[in-house]
């Protein structure tokens, strides 16, 4: 027997049966404590000592709560808070935005272009602004996930492939019928009708979408897990016991209260509101990255040793506010420390 089966043996839980646990399964929820206590200390004390552990000391980690990171932030406030009523103004500023996923190449087309606006879109005016920016040694897309090219729209640049895209799909009504969908999966089926749109950048836009008042979809309707998420599921899961990766992660946000009161932790939440599936898949994800270092003697599906982001502070503080429907906004803004905007 090995050493990784050995341990996955002992950690065994017979209440989680058949699933079989590994060592990196109890650091998945210290991690998630941790995590979301570091998200706080920084609101509370801004440049203060965060944590104590040296893996999330020296590392870039994302949130606990994926609505909590820099760029949902940005993308609840500034993409979708000024359009709450208009659905095509809704769908055509989010996807914009989540199809390069950066703040700056946002702000680069207010500049250049004013207000972004589904009635005023002209397509060759952004590829225009986007192509001098690029001439000038400017990064366009985020490095958080590969944008694939939107193959249909060939002989174009990777950007004017996705604007052309984009162009498409509010041509073809997806706004209203967003709109109209009842449920997230169907939502989420309207989306993966498109070119470029995988089963992972569909699940992700819908969930950006229904930050939006257009829609109340329940986060825990359903997962679509992503490659990290995968990776971390192997980690903490020695066998999964027949079980699909989806379920797997929905049984994990079930059982996050208890699990917490197994190991004797205290999860401070999102003022009130739980892990959500999307919360837990990204968590997966996280931890993955983290047992690289902590637990390197377990292996994941891609064979990746290392972590290749150093955390580096932004110093910009942050007014966090979520979706209304959520009803903790006046909770959060009581918490905010003075001076932040």
């Amino acid at each position: 027997m090995t050493t990784q089966s050995k341990r996955a043996e002992r950690a065994n839980l017979p209440e989680l049966a058949p699933l079989v646990p590994t060592p990196v399964y109890d650091t998945y929820w210290r991690f998630a404590v941790e995590r979301q206590n570091i998200f706080y200390r920084r609101i509370e004390h801004p440049f203060g000592l965060f944590t104590t552990d040296p893996i999330l000391a020296r590392h870039k980690f994302t949130n606990a709560y994926r609505a909590s990171d820099r760029v949902s932030q940005f993308l609840i406030r500034h993409v979708i808070g000024s359009c709450e009523k208009d659905a095509r103004d809704i769908v055509f500023r989010v996807l914009l935005f989540k199809f390069f996923n950066k703040i700056e190449t946002w702000q680069l087309l207010e500049r250049k272009i004013g207000e972004i606006r589904w009635r005023t879109f002209r397509r060759q005016r952004y590829v225009d602004v986007l192509d001098r920016a690029m001439a000038s040694g400017t990064r366009v897309y985020s490095a958080a996930y590969i944008m694939p090219a939107a193959s249909r729209f060939e002989g174009a640049r990777k950007h004017e492939t996705h604007l052309r895209l984009l162009e498409h799909m509010l041509g073809q009504g997806l706004a209203e019928q967003i709109e109209r969908a009842r449920t997230m999966r169907a939502a989420f089926e309207l989306l993966r009708e498109y070119p470029m749109m995988g089963d992972f950048l569909a699940y992700q836009f819908v969930t950006d979408i229904n930050y939006s008042e257009m829609v109340r979809y329940s986060e825990m309707e359903f997962v679509v897990p992503g490659p990290g998420a995968r990776d971390g599921l192997r980690k903490c899961f020695a066998s999964l016991g027949g079980l699909s990766e989806a379920d797997v992660i929905r049984l994990i946000a079930e059982r996050q209260q208890l699990e917490f009161e197994r190991l004797g932790l205290t999860f401070k939440s999102l003022w009130g509101r739980p892990l959500q599936l999307i919360d837990c898949q990204n968590l997966l994800c996280e931890v993955d990255k983290y047992a690289r270092v902590a637990h390197p003697e377990i292996a994941g599906l891609s064979g990746r040793t290392r972590i290749k982001q150093v955390f580096e502070p932004n110093p910009t503080p942050i007014q966090y506010v979520y979706p209304s429907k959520w009803g903790i906004n006046e909770k959060v803004a009581a918490s905010m420390p003075r001076g932040v905007t």
